[in-house]
């Protein structure tokens, strides 16, 4: 570990004493566990995962439901990056889990997103079981909305076993998503780039708003507090996908993202990725000035280079701005990712190309593109944000 990540790494462990040791949530996997699947009683079942659902005790789902009393694991569908979470191809072909022989279903294999019918003729109900990263940009909650219109098109039940918004469950954050974007990144128009739901309600949500019909039952955890990190849970961190591998990514990720496409490295191929953005023409030390300069709470940028091995600019060497966050109490991710888009768009005219479906709207885009700054452009969606906000209470399940 260099030190400009062991420094960051102590400081976020200093920020999380003493409530990372005072917690344990049980997710709905757990209840469900406790109750001894009474809810899925002779059903034949058809679980829809990927590597970060465990139990408690550190089981895999899969092996835990091949094992249940009174229910029959039937058909299992993985989502991106396959079932174990390690893929980065798109073409995840269909396959047989070696533990326990049940027939896996990739729901990430060229343009096939959704269960066909003959995935589920050997299914009664539906349970998904995935940790989610707290972002409207990323394809397993489309996966999950998709499973949920099949559920509702097949007359099946779906379950959700909620399990903790990782980054918190309180802030809601950004401009909301135009329909025209609305794509397998994205699911659904009106979402704020922070949304602080957790999946269960996320289902809830999609399930009301867009009148899908679906048969939905949430099981909901048991200890869980909207104002919990992640490591305040007492649960084992499970990397959600390759490239978000600990939590200051997971937090991070809403606001570097947004720089995410075919101009700037946001770090895929190294070993920070979402912490670092640059490319081989970044103005890193101007840029980290400026942004440092705006006092942004709870985070500092450092200039630093550094050479992907994977994705844009592979085996280039890059200069770049590190991204350290000092407080995440105060730390806003989607304020720092707006105000860093505005920076790189100042200090490189002409050289980036932003990816509209990840800022989700064409009145953002202009902004960004007549000089805007990321906080304006906040403040201008604060009304937006706030009719969200009142939809999203009526689907709320914790306190």
């Amino acid at each position: 570990m260099n030190g400009i990540r062991t420094r960051t790494f102590f400081v976020l462990l200093s920020l999380c004493l003493p409530a990372c040791v005072s917690a344990q949530v049980k997710t709905g996997l757990d209840v469900l566990i406790d109750e001894q699947f009474q809810p899925l009683a002779g059903k034949r079942v058809g679980l829809a995962t990927n590597q970060t659902g465990v139990a408690i005790d550190g089981r895999r789902n899969v092996d835990v439901f091949a094992h249940a009393p009174n229910v029959k694991l039937t058909a299992i569908f993985s989502f991106e990056h396959g079932l174990n979470g390690t893929r980065e191809d798109t073409h995840i072909g269909n396959s047989i889990d070696e533990a326990t022989g049940i027939p896996i279903y990739s729901l990430y294999n060229e343009d096939l997103r959704k269960p066909t019918p003959d995935m589920l003729k050997n299914v009664d109900v539906l349970v998904y079981d995935k940790q989610d990263n707290g972002a409207r940009f990323y394809t397993s909650v489309t996966s999950m909305a998709y499973l949920l219109e099949a559920a509702a098109e097949h007359h099946m039940p779906f379950y959700v076993l909620d399990r903790p918004n990782g980054i918190g469950g309180i802030d809601v954050e950004g401009p909301l998503l135009d329909a025209k974007y609305v794509s397998f990144v994205t699911y659904m128009p009106g979402f704020p780039i922070r949304h602080g739901m957790t999946m269960g309600e996320m289902a809830r949500y999609f399930n009301g708003e867009k009148k899908l019909g679906a048969d939905l039952h949430v099981i909901k955890m048991a200890g869980w507090r909207r104002s919990m990190w992640f490591d305040e849970t007492g649960l084992e961190w499970v990397n959600p996908s390759p490239n978000i591998r600990n939590l200051a990514e997971a937090i991070l990720y809403p606001g570097t993202c947004l720089l995410e496409g075919k101009s700037v490295s946001v770090g895929r191929g190294t070993d920070t990725p979402f912490e670092i953005v640059g490319a081989p023409w970044f103005r890193a030390r101007e840029v980290a000035a400026y942004l440092n300069g705006l006092q942004l709470p709870g985070v500092r940028f450092m200039p630093r280079r550094f050479r992907p091995t994977a994705a844009i600019y592979k085996d280039q060497e890059c200069q770049g701005v590190d991204i350290q966050i000092v407080n995440r109490e105060v730390f806003d991710p989607v304020l720092m990712g707006m105000e860093l888009v505005a920076a790189t768009l100042k200090f490189h005219p002409g050289k980036v190309t932003l990816t509209p479906r990840l800022l989700g709207s064409d009145e953002v885009l202009a902004k960004f593109r007549a000089g805007e700054s990321g906080r304006q452009i906040l403040e201008e969606s604060k009304a937006q944000l706030a009719e969200f906000r009142r939809l999203r209470a009526k689907y709320l399940i914790y306190e």
